[in-house]
C-alpha cells in the first residue's frame, strides 16, 4: 500500500470517528460557508462526479461528499485541489483532525494558497494546538501584513495563552488595519482588565458595543463583557443596562444570566438571583460557576443541604472543565 494510499484509509477511519470538542464549539468567528462554486468547478472530476458532489453540498450531505471525495483521490492522489477540497468540506462537518491531515498531505503536493493556510491555523486552534497554529499565522501575517485577521489571531492565542501585553500588541496591530473590526476591540478589553487597566477596558468595550450595534446580527459578547466588568466593580446600574443589552441579542446566553445572577445577588435579591443562575446552569450543563453563586446564596439563607450540593457540582464541573477559553 502506498503511502498517499495510506493516508486516503486514515482519511476514511478518521471521518468515522473525529469530531470536534464540545468546547470549541463556542468559539467565535469561525467560519464555516461552503466552497465557492468556482472551486467546484476547477476540480478534476467527471461532469458526473461534478454534479453529485454539487448537490452534496447543497443539501449539506458532507459524508456523502466527503466519500465521494475520497474515492476520487485514491484515483488521482496526485491532485492538491482534491485534498484541499476535501479538507475544506471536513471543516464544514466539524472534523477538523481530517482537515488538518487533508491539509497536510495537499501541502506534500505543493505550497498552500493563504485561505488553505488560515483554514489549517483555525483547525489547529480548535484542536486546541495552538502551538501548531501560532506558526501558520506568522507565516501568514508576513506573506500578507495588511490583513487585520491575523494579528487578530495571534492576539487570542496570546490572550489564551495570558500573554496579555503581546495580546495587546496584536490587537493594536489589528485595529490600525481594520478600525472597524469589533471583535478586536472586545478582545482589546478583555486584556486590559486582565492587566487591571479597568478604565481602558471600560472605553474599549464601550467601542465594540457601538460597533456591534451596527451588525445584522449582534453579538451578546460586547455587552456582556462591559457588564461583567461593572458588576466586579460595583457599578450594579451602569452592569445592569449592559446585561439588558446582551441578553436582548440571546435571552438564553448563560454568561449572561449567571452575570445577571451575580448583579441580583449583590442588590440582595437573593430569590430572583436563584432563579436566574438555575437557568444559566440548565442551559449549559458544563458551567460550573452558576453553581458556586448558588452555593453562597443558599449558604446565607441557611439552607445547608442545598449550598453542599451546589458546592459539589461546582467542584466537580471545575475538575472535568478545568480551562476556560476566550469566546
Amino acid at each position: 500500500m502506498s503511502a498517499m494510499t495510506k493516508s486516503v484509509a486514515l482519511l476514511v477511519l478518521l471521518a468515522a470517528a473525529t469530531r470536534v470538542p464540545a468546547w470549541a464549539q463556542n468559539l467565535q468567528e469561525i467560519p464555516s460557508t461552503p466552497p465557492a462554486p468556482s472551486a467546484l468547478q476547477s476540480l478534476p472530476l467527471s461532469a458526473d462526479a461534478r454534479a453529485s458532489l454539487g448537490k452534496a453540498i447543497e443539501t449539506r450531505d458532507y459524508e456523502g461528499a466527503e466519500k465521494l471525495l475520497v474515492a476520487e483521490i485514491e484515483r488521482n492522489p496526485k491532485s492538491q485541489e482534491l485534498l484541499k477540497f476535501l479538507a475544506s468540506v471536513f471543516f464544514l462537518d466539524g472534523k477538523h483532525l481530517n482537515t488538518a491531515v487533508a491539509l497536510k498531505k495537499a501541502e506534500d503536493l505543493g505550497p498552500l494558497d493563504d485561505a488553505s493556510r488560515f483554514t489549517l491555523a483555525l483547525s489547529y486552534i480548535i484542536m486546541d494546538h495552538r502551538d501548531w497554529a501560532r506558526p501558520e499565522l506568522e507565516n501568514l501575517q508576513a506573506s500578507d501584513p495588511k490583513n487585520a485577521l491575523y494579528p487578530y489571531w495571534l492576539g487570542r492565542l496570546d490572550y489564551d495563552g495570558m500573554q496579555f501585553t503581546s495580546a495587546v500588541a496584536n490587537f493594536r496591530k489589528a485595529n490600525e488595519l481594520d478600525p472597524f473590526f469589533m471583535k478586536v476591540y472586545d478582545n482589546l478589553g478583555l486584556c486590559y482588565e486582565a492587566l487591571g487597566r479597568f478604565d481602558e477596558a471600560i472605553k474599549t468595550y464601550q467601542a465594540a458595543a457601538v460597533l456591534n450595534r451596527e451588525k445584522t446580527t449582534p453579538s451578546p459578547w460586547p455587552p456582556l463583557n462591559l457588564g461583567a466588568l461593572l458588576v466586579k466593580m460595583g457599578k450594579l446600574d451602569e452592569a445592569e443596562a449592559s446585561l439588558k443589552e446582551s441578553l436582548s441579542y440571546d435571552p438564553n446566553f448563560p454568561q449572561a444570566l449567571y452575570q445577571k445572577g451575580l448583579l441580583l445577588e449583590k442588590q440582595k435579591r437573593d430569590d430572583e438571583a436563584i432563579q436566574v443562575l438555575r437557568q444559566a446552569a440548565n442551559l449549559d450543563p458544563t458551567y460550573a460557576e452558576p453553581h458556586y453563586v448558588l452555593g453562597r446564596i443558599y449558604n446565607r439563607k441557611g439552607e445547608t443541604q442545598n449550598a453542599q450540593s451546589a458546592w459539589s457540582t461546582f467542584q466537580r464541573l471545575k475538575k472535568e472543565h478545568p480551562r476556560e477559553r476566550p469566546h
